[in-house]
């Protein structure tokens, strides 16, 4: 077991980062979801966006 470990360390340690990365940007959108803003279009001015009239409350 650790051979197997030892020999799959770049792997494990480069899957862990990913996981990682993904799971902050499901995090963030959650974040900004609940506090009303829009989890994908963040330009400002959502008529750029093309998701602009279903994203914010009317």
């Amino acid at each position: 077991m650790l051979q197997w470990i030892a020999s799959n360390i770049w792997t494990i340690v480069i899957s862990a980062v990913l996981l990682g990365i993904v799971a902050a940007i499901i995090i963030s959108m959650v974040k900004k979801k609940k506090q009303g803003k829009s989890a994908v279009c963040d330009c400002g001015n959502c008529k750029c966006c093309p998701m602009h009239g279903s994203c914010h409350k009317q």
